[in-house]
């Protein structure tokens, strides 16, 4: 149960954007508003990869009981709640087959909900091992070619400067080269088909669900 099975280059891809992040707040001291106990992002469910999938697991498996089942339990109720607003969904719980927009729909009743790994101290239970969407959120991005993804911080309107934040550069193309390569591997080691690449689902399914 405690097995690594997430690939180094998946985990020196987290940290490329962990220094990324870190870079870009010292390059802005006392703009960017996230630290440790904010739990704005951290509510309702969202999408993770299938890399994401097998980190998860590896972080909850090294939790010592009872946290591992509180966990569980939490990631259980938010499961029958997402399974009653949308019943036809079934494991393994592709939001692909669901549909992004459906999704979305039923994402927006749950928008309250705290992650099943989110502690009652405000702080994740697994921050080290978080979700690379977790890890995106706080600053915009700018990539070599131009593309920009904006910072999806939830109350950034409440910081002018911060949300006022030009995009940060970031070799985005590169990365997601790399990334498609884990997300194969992974694919292959916890749904047996590397050409399920693009699986993604939620935390709570993440926890709850076997390979």
């Amino acid at each position: 149960m405690g097995a690594r099975l997430t690939s180094p280059s998946y985990r020196h891809l987290l940290e490329r954007l962990d220094r990324w992040m870190e870079n870009g707040r010292r390059s802005h001291p006392g703009v960017v508003p996230c630290r440790a106990g904010c739990t704005a992002c951290c509510h309702g469910p969202f999408d993770i990869t299938v890399a994401d999938v097998e980190l998860i697991r590896e972080a909850v498996a090294r939790m010592p009981e009872p946290e591992r089942g509180e966990v569980g339990r939490r990631a259980g109720e938010l499961l029958a709640r997402l399974s009653a607003l949308a019943p036809d969904w079934t494991p393994p719980y592709d939001i692909g087959v669901l549909g992004d927009d459906r999704f979305d729909q039923v994402a927006d009743h749950l928008v309250a909900e705290p992650c099943p790994l989110l502690g009652d101290d405000g702080r994740c239970r697994i921050y080290d091992d978080r979700p690379m969407v977790c890890r995106l959120i706080g600053l915009p991005m700018r990539s070599r070619a131009g593309r920009v993804i904006e910072n999806a911080c939830p109350i950034q309107e409440r910081f002018p400067d911060y949300a006022a934040l030009a995009p940060l550069p970031f070799d985005l193309e590169e990365f997601e080269g790399v990334e498609l390569a884990c997300l194969r591997s992974a694919a292959q080691r916890l749904l047996g088909d590397g050409s399920r690449w693009a699986f993604e689902t939620t935390i709570a399914t993440a926890v709850l669900l076997s390979p």
